[in-house]
Order: structure tokens, then sequence, then C-alpha cells
């Protein structure tokens, strides 16, 4: 069937653009990690995030901005999504933007493995063989023997997990929470949690002019980059835009080579083209098997009208 979505092309700009802003976020984050610590560029990261939705959302949504009928599960989501930053980042510090990204990008595959069990998914063979495929490509990545950092491996792995877990936290929340809402808890809970833990983990320099403008251009970065990505998924459907996820790793290849002279291996390459295709195979099944059930309910004969069935009466009426 056809997609007929008149914004598909608005969403699709939007889902770009988002996808941008996070290769910048993270490819800003490396060259600060350089000198500043992972736990000030995470608190930068969510505060200035934080601020954001305060100044520009708050005045109109007021309580809805926290109101939730899961507050749990959303610091939880919340969490999650904190700890994918810090490994990213904390990753970032000894790996090459490139491959960081691609073993992140192993979240898709965990949460195909998970959607089963927690979600009630059906696992087709085509989506079993992308796994399958993809976990090739992480291994093809962070082959033994090979110029990456164990350390570094481990981190982004981490993230892989966390990504995962947020993912499969979202796609049970969205029923019942807005977008906006879930939003803001993750930028509520982690400015709250790093500001608790900031005083014991700060070390370092303190950053000049422009440094500090570099830094809190995380919190814009990644503010404005799920905001645009809300507002695209918003105004098409993930069958869709899904695919187009994986533009990032492109990005974030080619800025890694520009900005930071790091290219991958030919290996470590092969592998990151092994999982954006896993990825979008995962993707695209997704699609059809979308459109299968759009099909079926279409095609469903309407249930024939109950029928009352009268008998008579035994005994006295109650």
């Amino acid at each position: 069937m056809p997609d007929t979505h008149p914004h598909a092309l608005r969403s699709i700009m939007l889902l770009l653009g988002a996808l941008f802003l996070f290769v910048l976020l993270d490819a800003t984050a490396k060259r600060l990690a350089a000198t500043y610590p992972v736990p000030m560029l995470v608190w930068s990261r969510y505060a200035l995030h934080f601020l954001l939705m305060v100044v520009f959302l708050a005045p109109s949504m007021r309580l809805k901005l926290i109101t939730t009928k899961r507050p749990g599960r959303q610091i939880v989501r919340a969490t999650c999504l904190l700890a994918v930053t810090f490994f990213n980042i904390a990753a970032l510090q000894v790996m090459p933007l490139a491959e960081t990204t691609a073993i992140v990008f192993a979240a898709p595959l965990m949460v195909t493995l998970m959607a089963g069990p927690l979600l009630g998914e059906r696992i087709g063979p085509l989506r079993w063989v992308a796994v399958v495929t993809g976990f090739v490509g992480v291994l093809l990545i962070a082959r033994p023997g090979g110029a990456l950092v164990a350390e570094g491996v481990a981190l982004a792995l981490g993230a892989a997990v966390s990504y995962a877990a947020y993912q499969i936290l979202t796609r049970q929340l969205s029923p019942t929470e807005t977008p906006v809402n879930m939003l803001f808890y993750t930028a509520l809970v982690g400015t709250a949690a790093m500001s608790l833990a900031l005083p014991w983990l700060w070390e370092g320099p303190m950053p000049g002019p422009l440094d500090a403008l570099l830094i809190a251009s995380l919190g814009i970065y990644g503010g404005c980059g799920h905001f645009l990505l809300i507002r695209a998924f918003r105004d098409a459907p993930a069958s869709m835009l899904s695919p187009i996820l994986y533009v990032q790793l492109l990005w974030a290849t080619l800025i890694g080579w520009f900005g930071f002279g790091q290219l991958p291996d030919g290996w470590g390459l092969v592998g990151i083209l092994t999982i954006g295709g896993a990825g979008v195979l995962i993707a695209v099944d997704g699609r059809r098997a979308a459109q299968r059930r759009h099909e079926a309910l279409a095609t469903a004969p309407e249930p024939a009208p109950a029928q009352t069935r009268f008998a008579p009466s035994k005994g006295r009426n109650r």
C-alpha cells in the first residue's frame, strides 16, 4: 500500500536535521572529553536541555509538563537515557566516532530480541537473520587484535544496552504519555541526578569562553535534536522513517574522518555497513508487517450482529 501521508517529506527533513544534531553532539562531546571530565559534560547536556524546556514550554504547558500516569517508569526510562549519554561520551574519549556510533546502533538489534518477551511481538525469520547479521557486524568492529580499546568497546556496548532498554520503555509509555512529557522527564531526571553527583565528580580545568560555548551547545544539540525527532515521528509513520535513522552512521563516519582524522579500517568499515544494513532490514520488515496488518484489517469481514435469544422463563422472575 503506497504511503499517502501529506507530511512525509517534511518529516524526513526534520529527522535528517535531528540526526545531524546528534552527530554534532557526539563530535563536540568527543572534542571536549579530551580536556574535561565526562560527568561535567553529561550534566551540561541535560541542564541546558532542561533550561530550554522550562523557558519555552513551561509558561504554556505548566503542570502538563510533569503530569504523568506512570512516574516510576518515566524515571527509569529517563535514567536509561542518562546512562546512554554517560557511556557514549566515556566511550568517545578513547574510541573513534564512527565505530562508537555503530556499536551503539546495535540497540535496535537488542530491541528486536527483547520485543518478544516484553512487548509480545512476534519475531519472524527475516528479523532473526538481521539480528544475527548485525551482531556479526559488531564483532567485526570489536574483533580481537583490532585497533580499538577494549574499555571503549565495553562502554559503547553499555550505551547500546541502555539505549535498547530506553526504546522498550518508550514503546511501553507511548500509549499513555505524550512525547513532550517524556522528553521533559529525560531532562529533569538527568539534570537532577547529575546535579546531585557533580560536586563529588567534578575535576579538571575551568573552561574558557570558547569551550564554555561548546559545552553549552551539548544541551542545545540534544534538546533540539530530540524535539525534531518527536516532530518527525508525530507527522509520519515510524515504518517510513526508521530506515533513515542509519544516515547517522554515514555522517558519523564522515565527521570522524574530517574532524578527527579517524577512518575505520577495512574490517571496521565492513562491520559498520553490516550493522547499518541489518538495522535497515529490520525496519523494512517491520514496515511490511505493518502493511500486512493494515491490509488484513481492511479486508476482514465485519462481525455479524449479535442475536438476542429469548428463553422461556423458568420459575419466578427475580
